[in-house]
């Protein structure tokens, strides 16, 4: 496959990828669910407090993620352009879900994207490049935060954005370059998998 992803492909990875993602998505609130038992009774301050916090650090890469899909977005062009805006688009979305997540428990909006590297994003790839790193940041610090949410509703948020990082991962490895076997997700992606060197190296295009 070469590395501008086509219309009708895009189409059939998409299908693929969403399977991919019920399955994620599955595994990760069966994960939260066994850990954190019923939630009965009242939440109490303290459990608001804690939760806060992580929704907090979840919020500061979510806005790392969206400054550094909006520095790529002015060196693609084409399909894989597309796919970038709507990526932008969900990755905003998420920003605006965890900040209403945090107002709701009473909390106070605190994070801010965490600086990127300078002089940023030369080309196609460099771009593909630093979306592909910061939706796998964005995806370990879903997973991390899952676990230890003390409230229902902001658990299940970090959940769905997990499965939405994962999907963005898939569509981001072909992009690159990868075949589609090659950029199915791990059964269980884990946000510490980088490119791999053939794809963050490969020949750069003016497409």
């Amino acid at each position: 496959m070469g590395t501008e992803l086509d219309r009708s492909g895009l189409g059939r990875q998409r299908r693929g990828v969403s399977r991919a993602a019920v399955y994620l998505i599955a595994c990760v609130l069966a994960i939260v669910a066994s850990g954190c038992g019923n939630n009965e009774g009242s939440t109490t301050d303290a459990e608001k407090a804690a939760d806060v916090e992580v929704l907090n650090e979840a919020l500061t890469q979510e806005l790392t993620t969206v400054a550094a899909s909006r520095q790529g977005l002015a060196l693609l062009r084409g399909p894989i352009l597309a796919v970038a805006r709507e990526f932008h688009g969900q990755d905003q979305a998420h920003v605006d879900a965890l900040t209403k997540a945090i107002r709701g428990l009473g909390g106070e909006v605190e994070a801010e994207a965490s600086e990127l590297e300078t002089p940023g994003p030369q080309n196609r790839t460099d771009a593909l490049t630093l979306a592909y790193e910061e939706e796998n940041a964005a995806l370990a610090e879903a997973l991390n935060a899952a676990p230890s949410m003390l409230t229902p509703g902001p658990r299940t948020l970090v959940a769905s954005l997990a499965a939405s990082h994962a999907q963005h991962l898939a569509i981001l490895r072909q992009a690159l370059g990868a075949s589609l076997t090659e950029a199915v997700p791990d059964p269980f992606e884990s946000g510490y998998l980088p490119p791999p060197k053939t794809l963050a190296h490969g020949p750069e295009t003016s497409k």
